[in-house]
């Protein structure tokens, strides 16, 4: 199975979603980084389940332990391993899903492909697996923080019809954090509320689109023809759960414009080349030009609902299924984190292989 992600910052993950625990190992995270359980704990609890009335009412506090990889503070650069203890398990809610399918879920696809699966939540199919992606997506940022003065930014930029906005130069986190929805427009956000209330209330759910922007990128990331920088970018949050789109830049909305409206013209500011727009999104040929990345994620809604759907137990048999159990209706507050960690780790590996091939990168001027 795929479990592990990048070349030089390489992470594997593990655990299942109601089994002992999840995790992260980082292999090639260089030494000398001073890092804190507190600093990786910050994003595990904007990750985290139960923090508010919109999201799942599982009550987790994944509080990290870190195993190894650090001593006196800082990384040896050795592999660094971190874990997160699973404490409200509740496998009963799952009995059902033993001999029945999930609509929309990957319990047929894994029992066809492996002729097993965990049927208790799903086990690696979960959100749950995204514990480790976050946790070393906090390690990934700050290394590129201290490196590139890189800074990552995600908010919510739509929930099911209700859309606004967001000026992606101005958005601060203060604004993103300042509401249980995580979008910085409070009069939106509010809608947007209201709008994942009702969805719960009718045992429904819903889907929509978080923004990302990383500020302060150097040029000269991403590694042509193969491992181009958007295509690294699309594979690492396309391999989110529940993620059914990506689109960088202008995206879908270029096919509509002209080259003459749509290309980017070069200025010089006296210190390096600039853009005057930002339609290409920060990267042209596959590499980072040094603008200011801006991309955009569809999550699909939850698949779990609170209704009874059509489908078929493991014989074939038709048959019915209402879900149980405790569910986001609304995956996007909980997903911001996880698309600014999944965003921190392709930008670190690929200014570690930057690094590697061409010396230190270009400072964003």
């Amino acid at each position: 199975m795929g479990n592990s992600f990048g070349h030089l910052f390489r992470i594997t993950t593990w655990g299942e979603s109601h089994g002992g625990g999840g995790g992260v190992i980082i292999d090639g995270c260089p030494p000398n980084l001073a890092i804190t359980t507190e600093e990786i704990q910050v994003e595990l609890d904007r990750r985290r389940p139960g923090q508010s009335r919109i999201t799942t009412q599982r009550q987790e506090a994944d509080r990290v332990e870190i195993l190894s990889g650090l001593f006196e503070g800082k990384t040896l650069g050795t592999p660094i391993s971190m874990l997160v203890w699973n404490k409200d398990v509740r496998a009963k809610d799952y009995e059902e899903m033993r001999t029945k399918y999930r609509p929309s879920h990957a319990d047929y696809t894994y029992q066809a492909k492996y002729g097993i699966r965990n049927w208790q939540g799903g086990g690696r199919a979960s959100a749950r697996e995204t514990i480790g992606r976050v946790a070393a997506g906090a390690v990934a940022r700050k290394i590129l923080r201290e490196a590139c003065g890189t800074e990552i930014l995600a908010y919510v930029k739509q929930v099911h019809k209700i859309a606004v906005d967001i000026n992606p130069d101005t958005v601060t986190q203060k604004q993103v954090e300042a509401n249980i929805v995580r979008c910085p427009h409070p009069e939106t956000a509010e809608r947007m509320i209201e709008r994942i209330k009702q969805a719960r209330a009718e045992g429904d759910s819903l889907g929509g689109i978080v923004e990302a922007v990383a500020r302060s990128v150097p040029v000269g990331l991403g590694q042509p023809v193969f491992d181009k920088l958007e295509a690294d970018l699309g594979k690492a949050l396309l391999s989110l759960p529940a993620c059914k789109g990506f689109e960088v830049g202008s995206g879908f909305a270029g096919a509509e414009m002209t080259g003459s409206t749509h290309n980017d013209p070069f200025y010089s500011n006296g210190k390096r080349v600039r853009t005057r727009t930002n339609y290409s999104g920060g990267i042209q040929g596959g590499i980072s030009n040094g603008e200011d990345i801006l991309l955009r994620v569809v999550f699909k809604p939850t698949a779990t609902i609170l209704k009874e759907q059509e489908t078929v137990d493991v014989q074939g048999n038709p048959t019915t299924l209402k879900g149980r159990g405790r569910h986001d209706p609304c995956v996007l507050p909980r997903a911001v984190p996880m698309v600014e960690a999944m965003v921190a780790l392709v930008l670190c590996d690929h200014y570690l292989r930057y690094r590697a091939q061409c010396g230190e990168p270009t400072p964003d001027l």
